[in-house]
């Protein structure tokens, strides 16, 4: 039996404290274990909750400030944020096990989201259960992402430019979207350094003025990879960083293959004329008279000196009359209507009741179907 001399008592209400376990050596003794529970739990806080909570977004991309950095969070609204930064700022006591809760978001205006939170626990061995109401406010700003682009603010130009010609619409239109593209895919792994701040059309090409240097060499030469063509750096010393180094600007000065793909040349080697189907690194194509393969000598690459006739846009969609024999088939002229026997490339289908044509001072050619210049 207890001795009642050696029973403690709540300093508050006098009342006797059940006897309860001694922490472990080294472990410091709770104060409030001398109070009784009914003195304990008259100031108990289940939950330390902020008096308000606010949250800084960029109004112009919706990414929200957290710590030292923006962070691109995706929301078509703020409820799950507010929900977030309520759960990190609230604390549950540490003496409370099995903690249950849940938050009920409460949209008052634009600005503001109002968090009714439940929690319950057991303390003591005693149910405990608190609601606390903590308001969010969305605070509007601008990011540093945002604050740059709307300043005009880039590290590299890429200027899409063509040897001996203007850039085709479609290619520049092309080049734009594969620079979106790039961003994109750098957007997407959370690079908040990546964006275009400007896309300029001028008489000679596309210009796209981008956020950094190693961004504008990968969207030059992913461009050239696919456009075909070269790509030169300048280099200009813009200023110094806090460090004493120098920082340049570089303009990646892309110059697209006079000869696209879809141009018709004749190289004047006798062998007739070619449809241009590949223009990296060394021109390649399909010659019309026979359907056999073209390739520019090394030291030519992708602008041997050839005369340019046309372009598959050129074509006309004309009626085969006859196939003649191997080597030959009648067509009707697209703009005489009269028939003409011309050469019988590799790719013509025999079958065919019409084929596309082009008329150029080098004569009448059949040109292969769209995709099926390798045949």
């Amino acid at each position: 039996m207890t001795d009642a001399a050696s029973r403690e008592f709540c300093p508050r209400c006098g009342d006797p404290v059940p006897e309860r376990e001694e922490p472990l050596p080294g472990q410091p003794r709770e104060q409030d274990a001398v109070l009784c529970n009914a003195c304990y739990f008259a100031d108990f806080d289940l939950v330390d909750a902020p008096d308000r909570i606010e949250v800084q977004v960029c109004s112009q991309c919706g990414a929200v400030h957290r710590g030292n950095r923006w962070v691109d969070v995706g929301a078509d609204d703020y409820t799950d944020v507010a929900i977030d930064e309520v759960g990190g700022a609230l604390g549950v006591h540490l003496n409370a096990t099995d903690v249950q809760w849940g938050i009920d978001p409460e949209q008052v205006d634009q600005n503001t989201i109002r968090m009714h939170c439940r929690f319950s626990g057991v303390v003591r061995g005693t149910y405990v259960e608190e609601e606390v109401t903590v308001p969010v406010l969305i605070a509007r700003g601008t990011c540093n992402r945002c604050g740059r682009i709307a300043g005009g603010y880039y590290a590299a130009e890429v200027q899409v430019r063509a040897d001996d010609r203007t850039p085709t619409s479609e290619e520049e239109a092309r080049a734009v979207e594969i620079a979106e593209a790039y961003i994109a895919e750098r957007e997407a792994t959370g690079d908040r350094n990546a964006f275009i701040s400007e896309v300029k059309e001028t008489d000679d090409g596309v210009d796209l003025k981008i956020s950094t240097n190693q961004m504008g060499g990968g969207i030059a030469r992913r461009i050239t990879r696919e456009l075909g063509g070269s790509v030169e750096e300048y280099p200009t010393l813009v200023t110094e960083d806090g460090d004493g180094n120098e920082v340049y600007r570089v303009t990646f000065a892309v110059r697209l293959p006079p000869y696209p793909p879809g141009t018709v040349i004749d190289p004047e080697d006798g062998d007739g004329p070619v449809l241009v189907r590949s223009a990296q690194r060394r021109l390649k194509g399909v010659r019309l008279a026979t359907g056999d393969g073209y390739e520019a000598a090394f030291e030519e690459g992708i602008a041997p000196d050839a005369r340019r006739l046309g372009s598959r846009e050129d074509a006309q969609e004309t009626t085969v009359v006859t196939v003649e024999d191997d080597h030959a088939v009648q067509v009707l002229d697209p703009e005489t209507y009269e028939a003409k026997t011309v050469s019988r490339p590799a790719y013509f289908d025999p079958a065919a009741e019409t084929v596309p044509v082009l008329k150029s001072r080098s004569g009448l050619h059949i040109l292969p179907e769209a995709g099926n210049e390798e045949s």
